[in-house]
Formats: C-alpha cells, sequence, structure tokens
C-alpha cells in the first residue's frame, strides 16, 4: 500500500523523537513517503499531489488544522470536480484539542495512536475496511469537524492572532480569549436569520455553530458539547441562541461541559441532524471559522451535509452509544 505522511512539525505535540517512531513504524508496513509541512497551505498541495500520484493513504501527524488541509486539498472547494482518486484519510494525533482523530475514537497519544492504526491497516486475516464519513460543503471549504459565526469566529481570530505572535495555542488561551469575546456580544443586538433545511427560519440569533461530530471540542480532558447526537454519518448539527443573557448563558454553559449533557434553555435553537443551513448576518458582516482557521467576515454562509464523502481510517462506529 503506498501512503504518504503528513507531518506539521510546528504542531503543539509533535517532537522529533515522536515524528522519527512514527515513521519507522508505519515504514515497517508501509510504502512510505514522509514529507513536513514548511508553510500554511503546504499540506493541502502535498495532498493534491498525492491524488494526482495515485496514493492509497495519507496520514496526517499534526491538529485538526493539518486534518483540514489534507482533506480540502484532496477535495478542492466544494462544487469543483471530485478528483478521478481519492486517497483514504488517517491521522495520528499532534495538536492541542485532536476533536477528528478522538471523536474517531483514535487514541490522544501518538504512539498509541500509531499502533492503533498500524491494527487498522492490517487487520489479522482480512483486507482494510475504511469508515465512509460525511462533511459539511460551506461553500468555500469542506469542514471536517466544525464551522462558528459570531463569537466562535471572534474567538479564533483572537487565539491566531497569538499564534501570530509566537504564543502556543493552548485551553487557557481559548478562555482568555472566549471570555471578552462572550461579554462583547451580550452587548449586541442578535443580528443572525438562520434557514434550516429551506422550511423553518430564526430570526434575531446571536450566534450559530455548526457541526459534524460530537463533541464540539475538548478542554483538556473535558469534553464540550453542543450536539450531543451528531455524528460523521449523520447530518450537521446546528446550535445557536436567541438571548445572551448572563445567568441563562451561564446555564447553559454548565451542561455543555455536563458530563452526561442534556442541552435545554429557551434561548437555545437546536438540531443534532440537519441536511442544509444558512445563515445571513444582514448589513453586518460578522467572523467566522471553519476547522478552527479563521476565514473572515462574511454576511452570509450556507452549509450542507454532504454524506459518505470521505474513507477514514478508524475503529467500527460504537452502535451502543
Amino acid at each position: 500500500m503506498r501512503a504518504v505522511l503528513i507531518v506539521n512539525p510546528n504542531a503543539t505535540s509533535t517532537t522529533p523523537a515522536g515524528r522519527d517512531l512514527l515513521a519507522h513504524a508505519l515504514k515497517s508496513r508501509l510504502d512510505l513517503t514522509v514529507v513536513h509541512t514548511d508553510y500554511r497551505g503546504h499540506a493541502m498541495e502535498i495532498s493534491q499531489a498525492a491524488c494526482r500520484d495515485g496514493i492509497d493513504l495519507v496520514i496526517a501527524h499534526g491538529g485538526d488544522g493539518t486534518v483540514h488541509g489534507v482533506v480540502n486539498g484532496m477535495l478542492g472547494t466544494p462544487g469543483s470536480p471530485r478528483p478521478a482518486h481519492l486517497p483514504a484519510v488517517a491521522v495520528v494525533p499532534g495538536g492541542s484539542a485532536n476533536v477528528f482523530a478522538r471523536s474517531l475514537g483514535i487514541a490522544a497519544d501518538p504512539i498509541v495512536a500509531t499502533n492503533q492504526l498500524i491494527e487498522l491497516i492490517n487487520p489479522p486475516g482480512g483486507q482494510p475496511a475504511w469508515r465512509r464519513i460525511g462533511l459539511i460543503d460551506c461553500g468555500e471549504r469542506w469542514s471536517v469537524l466544525n464551522a462558528g459565526m459570531g463569537v466562535d469566529g471572534e474567538v479564533v481570530a483572537a487565539v491566531e492572532a497569538e499564534r501570530e505572535k509566537g504564543h502556543a495555542v493552548t485551553p487557557l488561551r481559548y478562555i482568555r480569549a472566549a471570555v471578552p469575546a462572550v461579554l462583547a456580544t451580550t452587548r449586541r443586538a442578535p443580528t443572525l436569520t438562520l434557514q434550516l433545511d429551506d422550511d423553518q427560519s430564526v430570526q434575531g440569533v446571536h450566534f450559530v455553530f455548526v457541526s459534524n461530530c460530537a463533541p464540539w471540542t475538548y478542554a483538556d480532558e473535558r469534553c464540550v458539547w453542543t450536539n450531543p447526537d451528531t455524528t460523521f454519518e449523520s447530518g450537521m448539527g446546528v446550535f445557536a441562541t436567541t438571548s445572551m443573557k448572563v445567568l441563562p448563558t451561564l446555564r447553559l454553559v454548565r451542561q455543555m461541559l455536563s458530563k452526561r449533557p442534556k442541552l435545554r434553555a429557551k434561548q437555545l435553537i437546536r438540531d443534532d441532524d440537519v441536511a442544509a443551513l444558512r445563515v445571513d448576518a444582514g448589513d453586518t458582516p460578522i467572523a467566522t471559522q471553519i476547522d478552527g482557521e479563521y476565514l473572515g467576515l462574511r454576511t452570509t454562509m450556507t452549509f450542507r451535509a454532504v454524506p459518505d464523502a470521505l474513507d477514514v481510517v478508524a475503529p467500527p462506529v460504537n452502535k451502543s452509544r
């Protein structure tokens, strides 16, 4: 099996020793080429080349941003012709949150994840069985995990600004960015209008989160939930609020951090299985992020769930969940 290992050497938890161990272990089982990313967008270019070269498997060793780049490089802009050949995707965690890997059931420890990957690629007495997952068509890009308009976009923009200054991305840094963003949102009038699945319109919305899996993200080991029943095999999760009053918002945040989330609130708009969503911000452009990458200010966005879009190396779906 021909494979390309794309390594982001600047990812939060990757180390030279760990990268060498990973490459050595995989080379014993695969016809492997190792490529390090040197600049923003490099993972996209490498994965595009992998499609052209007929590579069977692309392995991302980095964080969720690396996975986002790999998938968007392979598939191109939504609406463009699908590549004649599309490799499967695997991931060995190397970032700070590693939402994609953890949501697929991949171990957080890179060494354990490498052994897990080898077993999935070479199962005893059988052919490897890839898991097929859906993605979110965001118009400009594909989302593997989530997208946000409003406070979430502002938080990502603030964290990216700190990253540009050379500061490490940590859960604490996200919290420090989130507090002023949330406070600013409470002082603004809601401007968003949501159109869900072409038949339900909701006006007066402060922010909206769109998700492709659950949980939404992780704060260290703690799950942050928005749409607990959304999976890679279902439609999108939509999570939005029509009020940012302090006490109801704090109660909702507590539910999002609960070990057994039961997300209920008068101000909450939530659906865990949506096929399409259009968001209109009126005359006020709003901060937007996709998979933790800041997109900029947008006045309108359309999101569509696309099932069976990508093969990934992952354990079978846990049917008991």
